[in-house]
């Protein structure tokens, strides 16, 4: 009798602690938040590539698409799991802040900016600086031509403050609108008003206006106009609702050679060329 009953609260103990790990064991968590500039997603690569990581791993992504900076700040604030901007200074920073995990950033892909302009190109950028950036933003100022700026701390807004510095130039006034808006919108707003502004080729490229706009200056032999993207895993000492396991694998999924194979295919069906170039590793 007495060795039943031990038996039997041997077993009511052993149910009680496996309970107990059973509650204690956090379930694995599949939703995965990206904050990520507009041009990934305005370009549409993001609505081409992420079904695949998706399906591939189970993880579902909910993506923050907003200016490279306030992606960085999301991450700052642990308000997001993993970064995919365009912004190189920054990201740097970023790292060297403590933001980052240990592995820091990753290159992922490139392509390059474009000056934008109406077709009728009132400054005369195109016949004088095609491929010269500072004289083509020096002709900007010089013939106060509307320009559209992002004016967002975006991968974009800031290559276009840099292009400005190398010209000695601080743009203000009435031809100097500040948008504080995504690619996509400027680019809308720059054909409706038939005014200047600097994009992507990517977000230029696709997206599709009946325009009445055109490339005036583009492949500055100098690199002032190259745009490199990178990938950035959030700190998981920011909180404990970061979300790492996920952060890595879409990290580790981006940069791998059937990703980079994929992003370097798109585009080439409809445009002819590859909207941007894969350069991991």
């Amino acid at each position: 009798m007495r060795k039943s009953r031990f038996l039997t609260y041997a077993a009511i103990l052993l149910l009680a602690v496996a309970s107990l790990s059973g509650c204690g064991k956090k379930a694995e968590n599949k939703e995965l938040i990206l904050a990520t500039t507009t041009s990934t997603k305005d370009s549409g690569l993001l609505d081409e590539i992420l079904p695949v990581f998706e399906e591939k791993t189970g993880y579902e992504v909910s993506v923050v698409s907003v200016g490279s900076g306030e992606a960085m700040t999301m991450g700052e604030n642990g308000e997001a799991d993993v970064l995919l901007v365009h912004s190189p200074a920054a990201e740097k920073a970023f790292v060297e802040g403590g933001h980052s995990d240990e592995a820091g950033r990753k290159d992922v892909m490139y392509n390059d900016f474009v000056l934008i302009g109406p077709k009728e190109d009132p400054a005369g950028i195109g016949a004088a600086s095609y491929n010269d950036a500072v004289a083509a933003f020096t002709a900007l100022y010089e013939s106060q031509s509307p320009f559209i700026s992002r004016s967002d701390e975006s991968g974009t807004h800031k290559k276009e403050l840099t292009l400005w510095e190398k010209c000695g130039i601080t743009p203000e006034g009435d031809w100097y609108i500040q948008a504080g808006a995504g690619m996509g919108a400027v680019l809308e707003m720059a054909n409706e008003t038939l005014s200047y502004t600097l994009s992507d080729r990517a977000t230029w490229l696709n997206a599709g206006l009946d325009t009445d706009l055109t490339i005036v200056c583009e492949k500055d032999e100098s690199g002032v106009l190259y745009n490199q993207y990178g990938v950035i895993c959030v700190n998981p000492d920011k909180n404990e609702n970061i979300n790492h396991d996920g952060a890595k694998a879409f990290q580790e999924w981006i940069v791998s050679k059937e990703t980079q194979e994929l992003i370097g295919e798109y585009g080439l069906e409809e445009y002819g060329k590859p909207l941007f170039t894969p350069n991991a590793g």
